[in-house]
């Protein structure tokens, strides 16, 4: 059976009755901002927010989140929520304030500059003042309390997102022990040599133990923080039953590869928006007939590969002059996380790269890269996944990478090929369809995008049917489905290839 929203609804009905649902994610699924005199809301990029709105959706909980946007507080009640989504509100936010010196000492101090690139493991070198971890303990600590204000007494269910909170469980768990707690860690885990470099590890451990159960991505990352924990504090690690007993009492670790809304997707991706957006993506784009697109879309960060990426069309360009004037390349990248000096020192890198290959091939009627650096919203996004003849997501190491899968939902014209790295938790479902590369390679690029380029129609298209089937059975609701039957304790049915013909 293919696992719809309605389905996710019916089993939080019969297995959680009576429990309040509250999800506890630094960013929240809908900001609220003023341009131009008016309050506009904006969803925010990345893969986290996209993938659990729906879930809540069919939930009617409560997400509670950093409140981010400079119209936030202005939309709020006097308890600091808002429904949404604001066209068919379906859950409540609940917005957190944090003051300037708590954002920079959480979010782009401890957790971005200090745990971000020690679990990437991208050659870029983690960053730990303890005047950030004090900050992070506190901001934890103010999660906390909102946690407990929105539950009180009541029977509830705590789904805690990433690695902005690996304190709060422990928090909630010594605050009200008949809690149900579980936490979703979406990027790597490193080995347990990298982590004992991290000054606050035991204190991290034991935070994160404070759950029922911790999901992963992929086996992988489950493997490594059991080896972290046996050498890393004291506890009972049962690697048979991939279960840590910490003061009595177990937490289950568990992979739950991370999907996305499939239906919802494609039926957006068939309607008249999108047909208007990618009209308007050609135009802008000034195609020409005959004329190949690529793409890449993500947030503007170094666990990417954008510049080895750009440097790979370089390459292409210089051994392949067939692709001189045919071929174009638009790179999204929304900026993120600004502050940080890593990600000042990225930004300036793309734009180096992309000036470098603009200027050695562009000619009076071609440019080769068209970079962008903004937001794009769905609809735009979708366009041009459809108007690409492939997608690049080259990350050189990540948890899952939702854009791949974003990219074969939005294909329902069944064509299109996606260049996908190795080092991505989605290699593990897609990589016997998708063209894989070591993004390090600038030449496995270069092959790549000549074998997509130069594939077989109906090689391309069989390719994207077995994707399109792997990814609509195994959508965001199935993995929330996973989750909460592990957790509970019940068996969840597989799903049914039939569903897919």
């Amino acid at each position: 059976m293919v696992f719809r929203q309605s389905d996710l609804h019916r089993l939080i009905e019969k297995k959680l009755s009576g429990h309040k649902i509250v999800v506890v994610a630094n960013r929240e699924p809908y900001v609220h901002r003023r341009v131009g005199g008016e309050i506009q809301v904006v969803h925010p990029a990345g893969g986290m927010a996209s993938a659990l709105d729906p879930v809540m959706q069919a939930c009617d909980g409560i997400w509670i989140a950093h409140g981010s946007g400079d119209a936030d507080r202005e939309v709020v009640d006097e308890f600091d929520h808002v429904r949404v989504p604001p066209e068919n509100p379906g859950y409540t936010l609940r917005r957190i304030w944090l003051t300037p010196e708590q954002e920079k000492g959480y979010y782009l101090g401890l957790a971005n500059d200090g745990i971000w690139p020690l679990c990437h493991v991208t050659f870029t070198r983690p960053r730990y003042d303890p005047r950030d971890w004090e900050q992070y303990r506190a901001v934890n600590r103010m999660f906390a309390d909102a946690v407990l204000q929105e539950v009180g007494d009541e029977p509830a269910f705590v789904f805690i997102q990433d690695f902005h909170f690996c304190l709060l469980p422990r928090m909630l768990r010594e605050a009200n022990p008949r809690m149900i707690i579980a936490q979703f860690w979406h990027i790597p885990w490193p080995n347990r040599e990298v982590f004992r470099t991290f000054p606050w590890g035991e204190e991290v451990l034991d935070g994160l133990l404070g759950n029922d159960l911790l999901g992963f991505h992929v086996h992988y990352h489950c493997h490594n923080f059991l080896e972290t924990v046996d050498r890393g504090i004291e506890s009972r690690v049962d690697l048979d039953r991939y279960e840590v007993y910490r003061g009595g009492r177990p937490t289950r670790i568990r992979p739950f590869p991370i999907s996305v809304d499939f239906d919802a997707q494609d039926r957006k991706a068939r309607g008249g928006e999108v047909a208007e957006a990618k009209a308007r993506w050609a135009n802008d784009l000034n195609l020409r007939d005959g004329q190949a697109v690529g793409v890449g879309i993500e947030r503007l960060d170094y666990t990417k590969g954008i510049p080895d990426r750009i440097r790979g069309l370089d390459y292409l360009f210089e051994t392949r002059p067939e692709y001189r004037g045919r071929l174009r390349f638009v790179q999204i990248a929304v900026p993120s996380r600004q502050g940080v000096p890593a990600y000042q020192q990225i930004s300036q890198e793309v734009d180096e790269a992309v000036a470098a290959v603009n200027a050695r091939w562009r000619s009076e009627t071609w440019e080769p890269v068209t970079y962008i650096r903004e937001h794009q919203n769905p609809v735009d996004m979708m366009a041009l996944h459809q108007l690409a003849d492939f997608c690049v997501v080259s990350s050189l190491h990540d948890g899952m990478n939702l854009v791949a899968k974003e990219f074969i939902a939005s294909r329902h014209d069944g064509d299109g090929v996606l260049i996908l790295s190795r080092f991505t938790g989605s290699s593990r479902e897609l990589g016997d369809d998708a063209v894989m590369i070591n993004p390090f390679s600038i030449a496995e690029v270069a092959d790549a995008i000549d074998q997509a380029l130069t594939m077989p129609e109906e090689e391309r298209r069989r390719r994207m049917e077995r994707m399109r089937s792997q990814v609509r059975r195994n959508n965001v609701y199935r993995w929330a489905g996973r989750i909460l039957s592990n957790l509970l304790r019940f068996d969840l049915p597989e799903p049914d290839e039939e569903d897919d013909r």
